[in-house]
């Protein structure tokens, strides 16, 4: 398939005997990933923050789609030590990983800070994953051909990589916060592919964006926040209110990035009706600010001293 074809969930294919793994999973896009894979017969490990809302989602798929294969683990993004648990068990149990959506993500709120002493959006959208992917890597190097695929946004465009205060300690917006979080997942899905063709690995990394979809991203978390939304964050909220398609659609990029056998490595998807919004996925070229090898190399690097992962498997 090329960025022109037209990809629809027909084209998942047999995905019996794979393992998956996808963050995020216990509602919206993340959920619907899960059970697309699963409807597909993929053995589905929902990777979810909270115990008993992961239980539930695998429970909502095993009712759902006959003779599926889940589990649901405790993950979380924001803290380095729950990801380095988690990553750990899961190779004790699965030493070869098909496939890992990097799906995940929050938005919105005052400036907070992950265990890690991070900003929570740099924190669990990118950091987290750029720790997650590189620890399980060696399982997923154990297959021929798997798949990386790292959520990102539109917004990605309009991001700013801001080496000087990657952790918006001068000065905090949500919405540059989150933009440069995407960027930094953009750029790493890039680099990922350059580095693993360096390397001659087999791995296939892309990026997919889903478009804006209606989810609970920026639903007002007062226990978290400690206030309700302010302007920007109702504002956006309502756009994918209003305008955004419904998770079961808006999970169409990252499922053709998981399962399109015609995709090597370094695409970026997504949707194909106007404006990128809406609509069955395509490839096109990546935003003018992810293409700078440059910008990748550092924030890898950058990365690397933060989460004190090195991805060594990549290099020998």
């Amino acid at each position: 398939m090329n960025g022109s074809s037209t990809w629809t969930r027909d084209d998942i294919g047999d995905l019996t005997g794979r393992t998956a793994v996808v963050t995020g999973a216990s509602s919206g896009i993340g959920f619907e990933t899960a059970r697309c894979l699963a409807a597909g017969g993929a053995h589905v490990v929902l990777a979810c923050r909270d115990h008993d809302r992961g239980q539930q989602a695998a429970q909502r798929i095993t009712s759902t789609v006959r003779k599926s294969s889940v589990q649901a683990e405790v993950l979380d993004l924001a803290d380095l030590a729950s990801v380095r648990r988690f990553a750990d068990e899961l190779i004790q149990r699965q030493t070869e990983i098909d496939i890992l959506v990097n799906n995940a993500g929050i938005a919105g709120g005052p400036r907070r800070r992950t265990a890690d002493g991070f900003e929570v959006h740099l924190g669990v959208n990118y950091l987290g994953h750029f720790a997650l992917t590189g620890l399980l890597l060696p399982a997923l190097l154990a297959r021929p051909g798997a798949r990386v695929v790292s959520l990102t946004s539109s917004v990605a465009a309009q991001g700013r990589i801001d080496f000087a205060d990657l952790n918006s300690a001068r000065r905090y917006r949500f919405v540059a916060a989150y933009s440069q979080s995407k960027l930094a997942t953009l750029l790493f899905a890039l680099e990922l592919d350059r580095r693993a063709r360096a390397g001659a690995a087999s791995l296939v990394s892309v990026a997919a964006n889903p478009g804006i979809v209606a989810t609970s991203l920026l639903s007002a978390k007062r226990e978290q926040w400690g206030r309700g939304p302010r302007l920007a964050e109702t504002a956006v909220a309502v756009v994918q209110r209003l305008a955004g398609q419904p998770p079961a659609d808006g999970c169409q990029a990252s499922v053709r990035g998981a399962t399109d056998r015609g995709l090597r490595g370094g695409e970026y998807l997504t949707p194909g009706g106007r404006g990128h919004r809406r609509g069955a996925p395509v490839q096109v070229a990546p935003p003018r600010r992810a293409l700078s090898p440059e910008t990748a190399r550092q924030l890898w690097e950058t990365s690397v001293g933060l989460t004190g992962v090195t991805y060594s498997a990549l290099t020998g």
